[in-house]
């Protein structure tokens, strides 16, 4: 299975609103805090374009306004296309002024996510990590533990997405495990040695994640590192590295624009 990803942040968005389409402008109008309003115009704003490239469409404003993005009653995004369900599966995250959207053929679950990596003290880890993922961190190299936290939280989040759970269930529901193996009860993690190295990975490069949720259901995935923001996915199918998806000529926008340049670049 392919997927695909794309990004923006909050420069590339518009002022005005005209892109958006009627439900959504009624949803906007509802989110009484700046924070909240400029997050979500920013996951729209990401999600149509990243549609509209998936699905071969121009990038016009009126385009834009027939793409809307709704929420199932798990609150998972959905997508509808002049008003019809559309063939495509999404996921939106976002994160310090960065949004991100996973798409993916339609009924394939997944979840994407966004962390910035910054510390985490011992009480978080023990709070929401399973014994085996601290075991994992223990294992880290002390200068690349915060780059494991955020990628192991990461990894979490993307997983219950794609569970369309959420963050209500235990997050300890489910173990990660970097490369093709996890952490299993009693054994030490794989590749951990005496001390677990990030070194190896290079930023430019999408790796290998594993979930296991409830001991039985295993969720596929992978995650790459930036200086500053971990990016992970995962789904519940076997699936090839995320597909980046770039946007040319996009900045500036212009709201009359009736065609678009997008290439997809893999990596």
């Amino acid at each position: 299975m392919n997927i695909y990803w794309f990004e923006q942040t909050e420069a590339d968005v518009p002022e005005q609103d005209d892109w958006l389409g009627p439900n959504e402008r009624s949803r906007l109008t509802q989110l009484r805090f700046p924070k909240r309003r400029t997050d979500w115009r920013l996951g729209r704003w990401t999600a149509k374009h990243a549609v509209a490239v998936y699905l071969h469409l121009s990038n016009d404003r009126e385009t834009l306004r027939s793409i809307e993005i709704g929420s199932d009653p798990s609150g998972a995004p959905e997508v509808f296309l002049r008003t019809e369900p559309a063939a495509v599966s999404i996921s939106l995250t976002h994160r310090a002024g960065v949004a991100a959207c996973a798409v993916a053929p339609s009924g394939a679950p997944l979840g994407c996510d966004l962390e910035v990596i910054e510390e985490h003290g011992d009480a978080f880890v023990e709070d929401y990590f399973t014994d085996e993922e601290q075991r994992m961190i223990a294992h880290a190299r002390r200068l690349e533990r915060e780059k494991l936290v955020s990628i192991v939280w990461s990894a979490k989040e993307s997983a219950l997405k794609a569970l369309r759970c959420g963050l209500r269930l235990d997050t300890r529901c489910v173990a990660i495990g970097l490369g093709d193996g996890w952490p299993t009860p009693g054994e030490e993690p794989q590749g951990s040695g005496p001390h677990l190295s990030l070194s190896e990975y290079s930023p430019s490069r999408w790796l290998p994640l594993r979930a296991r949720h409830n001991k039985d259901q295993i969720l596929h995935g992978w995650w790459r590192c930036s200086p500053r923001l971990t990016r992970t996915l995962m789904t519940l199918q076997l699936a090839n590295p995320p597909t980046v998806l770039v946007m040319r000529e996009l900045k500036p926008w212009h709201p009359g624009a009736s065609t678009y340049n997008a290439k997809r670049k893999s990596s």
